[in-house]
């Protein structure tokens, strides 16, 4: 198509969209949303086939204060934390899907790195996790409970230390970011090596499954979370690297502002990883097996479908919401 033809095409849409940003002719921040799922399908196209048109301008910013008119919106308390939730990060995750393809292609890429280097290096897993906690380790494999670190400690201590250490690990993935990425590329490579390495040792010691059942009740969620704070770590490094039409601060502001929702989005699970590590894993050797996998498989299910599914569905509805206006 020419860009006349798009331009024309598309003309009353984009009016019609900057009435309802500088007007109050839309009030619906749902309305808005599926507007500007729309617009940027439009930028989408103008910058593939049209990359020196002053049109990519135009619609950059009024995407832009599309943006904030979305996420700006005043509303009562309980409704804005609910909108938040229900409507605001999964947009956001959505606008920035592929930074979490890439966050978990290199987590499991480090994964692998460390589960390899394991497998052709006994000396390996020592390096990672030190000579005292493999020893701890072998220990408790003998005594017949492979996962027995889990239980020292209180069941309120283990939580809350356990807890805010998570959390400064995720916040720590995100503002490394700053570093163009680079810094949450290597938070990521550490913790991927860990899991790795980690892992790959109790199935050389034959305990590979009994690990499993246990680490990944409370791990399932802890990882899960590391993966996509990382992915809002990769997003504040490529605003800075990348700003493309906007100057690089106002990038910036926007890859933080974004970058932050994203990481508070993780804390309700990283804290629900933290209960489940401190009230439940230690457990894991004496509960059955469907109990143990249930648990895991229904936390995995939960936050991947809040981040892995929801957000498309959620696309998809205000998508065709749009259509029949």
């Amino acid at each position: 198509m020419r860009e006349v033809a798009f331009i024309k095409q598309n003309k009353e849409k984009w009016l019609n969209f900057e009435k309802a940003i500088f007007g109050k002719t839309l009030k619906n921040p749902d309305e808005l949303a599926s507007l500007y799922i729309h617009l940027v399908n439009d930028l989408s196209y103008a910058q593939t086939y049209y990359p020196k048109s002053k049109s990519i301008l135009y619609l950059n910013n009024l995407a832009a204060r599309a943006f904030q008119k979305i996420y700006k919106t005043k509303r009562e308390d309980s409704n804005r934390f609910v909108h938040f939730w229900k409507v605001e990060v999964p947009l956001i995750i959505y606008h920035y899907r592929r930074y979490l393809l890439y966050a978990f292609i290199l987590f499991l890429t480090f994964v692998s790195i460390g589960a390899i280097s394991a497998a052709y290096d006994d000396t390996f897993v020592r390096i990672i996790l030190s000579d005292q906690y493999v020893n701890m380790t072998l220990e408790n494999i003998e005594k017949g409970d492979p996962v027995a670190v889990y239980k020292s400690g209180s069941n309120w201590g283990s939580f809350i230390g356990i807890t805010l250490n998570n959390l400064y690990v995720g916040i720590k993935s995100f503002i490394y970011g700053v570093f163009g990425g680079l810094g949450t590329g290597l938070v990521m490579l550490y913790n991927g090596i860990m899991l790795g390495s980690f892992q790959y040792f109790f199935h050389r010691e034959g305990v590979l499954w009994e690990s499993v059942r246990g680490i990944w009740i409370h791990g399932a969620m802890e990882i899960f979370a590391i993966v996509i704070e990382s992915a809002a770590g990769l997003i504040l490094g490529a605003s800075i690297l990348f700003p493309k039409t906007y100057s690089r601060i106002t990038s910036f502001k926007t890859g933080m502002i974004d970058g932050v929702k994203i990481l508070i989005s993780t804390f309700p699970f990283t804290i629900a990883a933290g209960f489940l590590e401190g009230f439940v894993t230690r457990y894991s050797n004496t509960m059955p097996n469907w109990l143990s996998v249930g648990i895991i498989l229904f936390t995995l299910g939960i936050i991947s479908f809040y981040y892995l599914i929801y957000p498309f569905i959620l696309n998809r509805k205000l998508t065709q919401k749009h259509a029949i206006i």
